[in-house]
């Protein structure tokens, strides 16, 4: 049987909009993690307040990029510095397409002169390897996809346990007998628990400081459990599937941008070699902001706040586009600040709203009319609203200018994009992203 291929499924649909377009799509939470251990408000607190612990373990795609040629395939394709890559650290890695739109992100952990490890969603991954074949490069790969896409089940091959919050050193310090070893923001140092080995990643969320602790699988039960133990005292605490997903609200980071891969005509060919049943083809897109046109949903790298990352000192596939783009008209990444009384209006949850979660894209309107679209959208307890990561025009991205949400799902094609549906507005406030002022400023200094 003959699996259909992305581009299968779009000429079945008859255009990518209508393959993608979900209405009231459920919104993605982290595979095999409990939703919630202690209740997603305290959860969320114990990164603000005190210490928590993540497992990323289940939900991480990894695939090995090794061979001569490793280095080299990742510079063709990818827009960061190449040059300045050390061994032991990691980088957002920036893969675009010929127009200079984001494949996705992910990061990519240099492990060896020859080697690397790029882990997230596979997206990027899956631009990588095909590139690397078609090109003819001198590299192999082995990956290991997140657990609900492993067949036949069984484990990861790797651990990863982030330690978060204002008390994080404090536990780590219990667990390891002391202090790490100073290490730089995204770069990792090699240490052992009781023998076990594994690496270190200094690494942060919604602008706490932690670590990321990452390991082969046999030693994950014990590395969880002693972590249990050592956090006790300090009030440790899990953290589930809901709360999770709010990090990156906080933290500034866009999740699965939509790849920028379904209407460029140099690429039927990767479109074919993509599985319909894959990322690309199952992510859906859905909320008040609907185009007809996939390509109004691409983004640029300089609209995620990824510009510092890029560097021209290489030739790499959508650097011409990328040159043109850096001084145009481009939206601007912000944080919406959903005010809290219309949220109890419009969700309609009383009180005390239960937990918001949604990758949908939302018009954001002004008396002007069309200005953004949301991006991800969760409820942050500590902040005592709803957070919005957005994009934004430039001229309505100062902190404090006032904006509407448009709260509701747009049927999709057949109706007119702009026709007034009747959605309930909610009034929000413009503020910077990263949200936290210690995300945006101290804790990524020295990446």
């Amino acid at each position: 049987m003959t699996i259909p291929s992305l581009q299968d499924g779009i000429d079945k649909a008859g255009s990518a909009i209508k393959l993608l377009w979900k209405p009231d799509a459920e919104p993605w939470t982290p595979e095999v993690v409990a939703r919630e251990y202690v209740g997603w408000r305290q959860e969320q607190a114990a990164w603000h307040e005190g210490v928590a612990l993540l497992n990323l373990s289940h939900h991480m795609y990894d695939m090995w990029i090794e061979g001569p040629d490793a280095t080299q395939v990742l510079a063709d394709h990818g827009a960061n510095n190449f040059e300045k890559f050390a061994i032991g650290q990691a980088k957002q890695y920036v893969p675009v397409t010929r127009d200079g739109h984001i494949v996705t992100d992910g990061i990519l952990a240099r492990e060896g002169e020859n080697k690397y490890l790029l882990s997230g969603i596979p997206a990027a991954q899956h631009w990588v390897q095909y590139h690397a074949e078609k090109g003819g490069y001198d590299v192999g790969f082995v990956t290991d996809p997140s657990s609900a896409f492993r067949q036949g089940g069984g484990d990861p091959k790797l651990f990863r346990y982030q330690i978060q919050g204002p008390l994080a050193a404090e536990l780590v310090g219990r667990a390891f007998g002391g202090p790490l070893p100073e290490t730089k923001f995204f770069h990792s140092t090699a240490i052992t628990l009781d023998g076990r080995p594994l690496r270190a990643l200094r690494h942060g969320m919604a602008g706490q400081v932690g670590f990321e602790f990452i390991g082969p699988w046999e030693h994950a039960a014990y590395v969880h459990e002693q972590f249990l133990r050592v956090g006790e005292p300090l009030g440790l605490i899990e953290i589930g599937a809901l709360a999770y997903t709010s990090a990156s609200v906080e933290s500034g980071w866009i999740p699965s941008p939509v790849p920028g891969i379904y209407t460029d005509p140099d690429l039927p060919e990767y479109r074919k070699h993509l599985p319909l049943f894959g990322i690309e083809g199952k992510r859906p897109l859905n909320g008040s902001y609907f185009r007809e046109d996939i390509e109004d949903y691409y983004v640029s790298p300089y609209e995620l706040g990824y510009g510092k990352m890029i560097s021209f000192n290489h030739d790499f596939l959508g650097r011409d586009a990328l040159l043109k783009a850096k001084d145009g008209p481009l939206r601007t990444k912000v944080t919406l600040v959903l005010d809290a009384d219309d949220v109890r209006t419009v969700v309609g949850q009383g009180e005390a709203p239960g937990f918001v979660l949604t990758y949908a894209r939302h018009r954001v309107e002004t008396a002007a009319g069309l200005v953004g679209m949301t991006m991800q959208t969760a409820s942050v307890d500590p902040v005592g609203t709803v957070l919005a990561q957005t994009l934004i025009d430039s001229e309505h991205a100062a902190p404090g200018t006032e904006v509407t949400v448009v709260w509701g799902e747009h049927p999709g094609p057949g109706t007119d994009p702009e026709a007034d549906l009747g959605f309930p507005r909610i009034r929000a406030t413009v503020q910077p992203s990263p949200f936290s002022e210690h995300a945006r400023t101290l804790y990524r200094r020295g990446r």
